[in-house]
């Protein structure tokens, strides 16, 4: 049995569809953005580390750096929470995001205890997998539940 329908039923349930539609896109858009942010931010963390060895210049980069990155992981937590909760998309972002903010604690003390042995591979991993977590959000695959 069919319902019937009219055409100011049809108009709002496809302004509904566009307005959802168009939230997932948006949140999706803020956590693609804090993502590249983040991926940037360790990209540039991994050249200031190399200015460290030889320059003093290089110790205030990498410092200032270590905090936009932390900025950087604290945003693409609240990236994941807004791209979950009003657009309807998957929870998975927020559990990448806060693992990936529990990394970059584990970062910033072993790069304030003066740990290079563990500090630099974290800190090439964070890479990678921030790069991992941009190319997933970028085709669209870790936003599916």
């Amino acid at each position: 049995m069919a319902i019937p329908t009219n055409s100011a039923t049809t108009a709002a349930t496809s302004a509904a569809t566009t307005g959802a539609t168009t939230g997932v896109r948006g949140g999706s858009t803020f956590l693609r953005v804090a993502l590249a942010l983040q991926t940037l931010s360790l990209f540039f963390q991994a050249a200031t580390a190399g200015m460290l060895m030889s320059s003093s210049l290089g110790a205030t980069l990498h410092d200032v750096g270590s905090r936009v990155m932390y900025g950087a992981s604290m945003l693409y937590v609240l990236a994941a929470i807004l791209a979950w909760r009003p657009g309807g998309g998957s929870p998975r972002p927020i559990l990448y995001a806060s693992g990936f903010l529990v990394l970059a604690s584990v970062q910033v003390v072993l790069g304030i205890a003066h740990v290079p042995s563990l500090h630099v591979p974290l800190g090439v991993v964070m890479f990678g997998l921030s790069l991992l977590a941009l190319g997933m959000a970028v085709t669209g695959r870790g936003t599916k539940s």
